[in-house]
């Protein structure tokens, strides 16, 4: 296996190692959310083979998908961040609330392919990514055209993603007009909720965390939704 994951001396580190094989894991580290690829629906502590499976990408400690999960027990969720307190912060909510259906990753999202196999996530979720606004690090995000392609393959049904950056916006509506041939756009907004004059009192998971401070500021919230073609 590429050796792309290091020890760290972050003290979250060292808890979510800590919790590798337990018989109720619910927290996965670095090359451990490789492990199950193509088999993930077995690992949840109400375990599945037919239920939907929803992925979120940059999940924070949960604020979303939480309640996500809670609000529908029949299907299953992942929360993906690369920041270990806050996946650790996320075990401990899923422990918390006594929630079943919900798994939460420290991984890096350039691995998803690695992570899942064809086909296995049905609905996937990427809100308010960091925009590396600098152009120096445009490099850095994550929504570039060879991993538009790469994760095609992963994605059954639909590809939600939102943002308030307009110039990032702009870079993900050219890189999926260059993966037309792969992925079908079926909605999109430049202001999300425009025309909406309670949009400050909706609440998460209706909202992100970081969407609802963008509201209040009175920023417009940018949305894709894409359809893989077969």
């Amino acid at each position: 296996m590429q050796e792309i994951y290091a020890p760290s001396r972050n003290p979250y580190y060292n808890r979510l190692i800590a919790l590798r094989g337990n018989k109720d894991q619910i927290a996965y580290c670095d090359h451990e959310t490789e492990a199950y690829r193509g088999s993930w629906r077995s690992k949840f502590l109400a375990p599945t083979t037919k239920e939907k499976l929803h992925v979120e990408l940059g999940c924070n400690a949960g604020h979303v998908v939480l309640d996500w999960a809670k609000q529908r027990p029949t299907e299953r969720f992942v929360g993906i961040d690369w920041k270990f307190k806050q996946v650790y912060r996320l075990h401990e909510k899923i422990i918390e609330n006594q929630v079943q259906n919900l798994l939460t990753f420290r991984a890096n999202q350039e691995r998803l392919p690695e992570m899942f196999s064809p086909q296995e996530i049905d609905h996937l979720y990427l809100f308010c990514p960091d925009p590396w606004p600098k152009r120096v690090h445009n490099k850095n995000r994550i929504f570039q055209e060879p991993w538009l392609r790469k994760i095609h393959p992963l994605v059954k049904t639909e590809f939600y993603i939102k943002t308030d950056h307009r110039e990032y916006f702009d870079q993900m509506r050219a890189v999926t007009g260059a993966c037309a041939d792969l992925w079908e756009v079926i909605d999109e907004s430049f202001d999300l909720h425009a025309g909406n004059p309670d949009a400050k009192k909706l609440r998460i998971p209706d909202v992100t965390l970081f969407e609802r401070m963008f509201i209040r500021d009175g920023l417009p919230i940018h949305m894709l939704r894409l359809r893989p073609k077969p």
